[in-house]
């Protein structure tokens, strides 16, 4: 659910902002760095590891040094040509030095994925059901991610793709359960700017901007933790107007924000209703009603 974003402008359009209002540039890679910091924060007091799953245009080194020593779990994509090296040797008895990062011999990943050998199949649970897969996985060091990752290059039919995690000790159905979750993070940002508007409002100052986009996150947010421990059937018992709907397709975010203004508007209606109203209540209760209502 979303909580808190950032607002990103380009170093050549700071320029256009009033000097008042104008933020100091950051990358974007400096903000989301920023936010998973004020998620740990948040989130270290339950005990729980922190795991981020990112876009592959945020598996750099200034994103993924930074998580390494917060001690947060990053899962993304890996670039096809990305430069591992193999893990290094253990140390001898009575060497001295400090002990090797990286080892000497270059991975090739696509001599890595062309090679027979190495492959396993198994079932996974991806997008909500069970998926058979070809994969192969192992462990490399790379530099942009300070040491050790665990490597999974996946067979597909339009050909393989690698994906990686910065713990070396996670599994290939981590890594790969973790990929197949960050699509209900790109359904969260779709019906954030669809449904409730993000993004579209018109206001003129930098801050109230960042204010408006945060009352949508939350008024999505809200609606989700409302809906959370209903029944499906409760959610979705007004679908009959929409006869070309499936019945049995789990609630929208779109059924639930209808459901609980359906309650909203309930409520009013019942308190419209009671005896001894004036006629002054009664016409604010219409006006109230004819407002939710539009």
């Amino acid at each position: 659910m979303p909580l808190l974003a950032r607002l990103y402008v380009r170093e050549k359009d700071l320029d256009g902002i009033d000097p008042k209002d104008r933020p100091a540039f950051r990358t974007r890679l400096e903000m989301a760095v920023d936010l998973v910091r004020w998620a740990k924060t948040w989130l270290g007091s339950l005990g729980k590891p922190v795991w981020v799953v990112a876009d592959g245009a945020y598996a750099k080194a200034d994103v993924l040094k930074p998580l390494r020593d917060l001690g947060v779990t990053v899962v993304s994509r890996l670039r096809k040509d990305a430069a591992l090296w193999d893990v290094p040797t253990p140390r001898r008895l009575g060497q001295r030095g400090r002990p090797r990062t990286y080892g000497d011999r270059r991975i090739d990943l696509a001599k890595r994925a062309g090679q027979k050998r190495g492959w396993s199949t198994a079932t996974f649970t991806l997008y909500g059901k069970p998926a058979e897969k070809r994969y192969k996985t192992f462990v490399a060091t790379w530099r942009p991610a300070g040491g050790a990752i665990r490597v999974v290059l996946v067979d597909e039919p339009k050909g393989w793709v690698a994906f990686f995690c910065s713990d070396p000790t996670a599994t290939a159905a981590d890594i790969l359960t973790g990929i197949a979750d960050r699509f209900s993070l790109e359904i969260a940002f779709r019906e954030v700017k669809d449904l409730v508007g993000a993004g579209q409002q018109q206001v003129r100052r930098v801050r109230a901007s960042v204010g408006a986009f945060h009352v949508c996150l939350w008024a999505f947010t809200l609606t989700e933790a409302w809906a959370w421990d209903r029944p499906a059937d409760e959610l979705v018992g007004h679908r009959s107007g929409s006869p070309w709907d499936d019945p049995d397709r789990r609630p929208s975010h779109a059924d639930k924000r209808r459901e609980w203004r359906r309650e909203w508007l309930a409520a009013e209606i019942r308190a419209a209703l009671r005896p001894g109203m004036t006629t002054e209540e009664i016409a604010a209760a219409a006006e109230s009603l004819l407002v939710l209502a539009v």
